[in-house]
């Protein structure tokens, strides 16, 4: 039996998941509460329940008592088993939701060929990794070379060095995009365990499975999957690291400090992983959250414990790796091109403008009805406040972790989206990292909302919608990303002009603009672009397009009314070698001068 003690004067609250109990007043009583004038008793209660959070009020000063899980005298005995059975089980379902996962993320990964040039850009540069050895600097189309951060492509080339691929195909190079979304799971089911009952955790997971942007970025080739999970491990590592107030901690408590210096060496990695991952940005908006976080939580405590010259030195030394070695290469076009357009440039406009209201779609449609309840999710998060512990409490309630780590992660989720509705240009997977963060707000406010108000059987609704959400993924996916590219034979038509004009060949390329990415990935010879006209195209082999080769010919006709006439063309220098219908549709030239 244990007893807390306080003034005659003291207005006491109690707070439990059944009820309230004010200065005394029971409005549902639990039947292992015994409240008195002076103080609160707890009788043994049966085996499983827990204990209500108590709060007393003092004045200004508001303490809280742990909040956990007790077990009467006659259960002790068996408290080991039922641990043992549960984290069984919660582990063997948390291996099958990453089971799962994998399947969903792998089924038919390469149903749809390389057809966009957004994510054949990032396998051009895969490609000249693996094949060509250009690790820090593969040159693209024209001879540009890659302006974006390689963390990502760093890691399809490791991942094929692991597997023995000298080659790279849609496969290997969504693999690692897939990779990231996987550990993206496994870290948010792991974190949410630690704050959350085991089957809000196994929900949370869950959740991310149903979210049809995640898994559609996990399945597609781009720097977004890794810039989502190392800005979520920043934010994670930055919970599992914050202390709680000195004077909550008392002597009893086990000593965490080692593992908690660890949390905060490994957040720095994790930044500086960010923005090697995509740009500045990548830290920009953890640290942003987390100093907003601090201020709303009246935790400015811990900002100078975090930010110390050592952890500022690791995280600025990986970051600026790859910007160091663009100096010292004297890459200058290159850090214009990742400093200026693509970060700042982009956000003032220069790569173009969309209405400030181009998020409301993705972020409220994007997995109906899950994303309707994001928002509401989020709301409640910000409302969350982390009680502050009483002089000589043995250790910091569950609630307690909870509402710190909601509040922040509801404070990263607005504050990136209000970040990047005021940039000019969008896109919507500037979006993906919100998701982990929604994931574990979400199954949170289940746990303190939805179940409290409905029951178990909401919950159980929820988990029932991700199931049939993600079955439904399983087979849409693949589906929808080959009607993306349907009609596109980019790996046919390169096969045809390889075999027509030989390897060893110079081939340029003249106006083709959007499937210049996707061809000179399956082309995988050296190609240049003819910015002249094609009059004065050097010798060797010219892939056009049908209306710029009509165009040509009809200046150099030398037939009535403007009429092609072959041996006017002839004596141009140029001969048509290979019609290809496509889509696209090309022309293979030969130039003989």
């Amino acid at each position: 039996m244990r007893r807390w003690q306080w003034p005659q004067s003291t207005n006491l609250s109690i707070r439990f998941d059944s009820g309230t109990l004010r200065a005394g007043r029971i409005k549902r009583r639990p039947h292992f509460l015994d409240v008195r004038s002076v103080g609160i008793r707890r009788s043994p209660p049966r085996r499983g329940q827990s204990c209500a959070q108590v709060i007393s009020r003092t004045g200004d000063k508001r303490i809280a008592l742990t909040s956990g899980e007790y077990m009467n005298d006659a259960s002790r005995a068996n408290r080991g088993d039922v641990a043992h059975r549960v984290t069984s089980l919660g582990i063997l379902a948390a291996l099958a939701i990453l089971g799962a996962g994998l399947a969903l993320f792998l089924h038919r990964l390469d149903a749809a060929e390389i057809c966009g040039a957004n994510e054949a850009v990032e396998a051009l540069a895969v490609q000249r990794m693996v094949e060509r050895g250009q690790l820090l600097f593969p040159v693209e189309t024209g001879g540009q070379p890659m302006y974006k951060p390689p963390l990502f492509h760093w890691t399809a080339t490791a991942i094929d060095q692991l597997l023995g691929q000298t080659t790279v195909t849609a496969f290997n190079l969504r693999l690692a995009s897939a990779a990231y979304g996987l550990a993206g799971v496994a870290l948010t089911m792991a974190f949410a365990a630690t704050i959350l009952r085991p089957s809000s955790a196994l929900l949370s997971g869950l959740f991310l499975l149903a979210s049809y942007q995640y898994v559609s970025q996990a399945r597609f080739g781009r720097v977004d999957m890794t810039l989502t999970f190392f800005e979520t491990l920043a934010l994670f590592l930055f919970l599992l690291w914050v202390p709680d107030r000195r004077d909550a901690l008392s002597a009893g408590e086990p000593d965490t400090a080692g593992r908690r210096e660890a949390a905060r060496w490994l957040l720095a990695v994790a930044l500086g992983c960010a923005v090697l991952a995509k740009g500045p940005v990548g830290a920009l908006l953890p640290l942003l959250a987390i100093g907003v976080w601090s201020v709303v939580a009246r935790r400015t405590d811990v900002l100078p414990r975090l930010v110390t010259p050592g952890t500022t030195a690791l995280t600025l030394g990986i970051a600026a790796s790859w910007y160091g070695a663009c100096l010292v290469g004297r890459h200058y076009g290159v850090l214009g091109l990742q400093i200026g357009a693509e970060n700042f440039g982009r956000f003032f406009g220069a790569l173009g403008r969309m209405p400030s209201w181009y998020y409301a779609n993705p972020l409220l449609l994007n997995s109906v009805p899950l994303s309707l309840l994001v928002p509401f999710a989020v709301f409640a998060g910000l409302r969350a406040r982390s009680p502050a512990m009483a002089p000589g409490d043995r250790q910091p309630g569950a609630g307690s972790r909870a509402n710190r780590a909601v509040l922040l992660l509801a404070i990263f989720w607005t504050l990136s989206a209000i970040f990047f509705s005021i940039a000019a240009y969008k896109r919507k997977a500037y979006l993906l990292p919100l998701w982990p963060a929604a994931a574990v707000l979400l199954a949170w406010w289940s746990e303190v909302s939805l179940k409290v108000r409905f029951g178990r059987s909401a919950r159980r609704a929820l988990a029932a919608t991700c199931v049939a959400m993600i079955i439904f993924n399983f087979f849409f996916m693949p589906w929808k990303e080959k009607q993306g590219c349907e009609g596109s034979a980019y790996g046919a038509i390169a096969a045809a002009v390889n075999h027509a004009a030989a390897t060893g060949s110079p081939l340029f390329l003249y106006e083709i603009n959007d499937g210049a990415a996707p061809l000179s990935f399956y082309l995988d010879r050296k190609l240049s672009v003819l910015n002249g006209p094609l009059t004065a195209a050097p010798a060797g082999f010219i892939l056009t397009t049908p209306a710029a080769w009509r165009d040509y010919a009809a200046r150099h006709s030398t037939g009535a009314g403007g009429s092609v006439a072959p041996d006017g063309i002839a004596r141009s220098g140029l001969s048509q070698v290979l019609t290809i219908s496509g889509p696209p549709a090309l022309v293979l030239l030969r130039s003989q001068r």
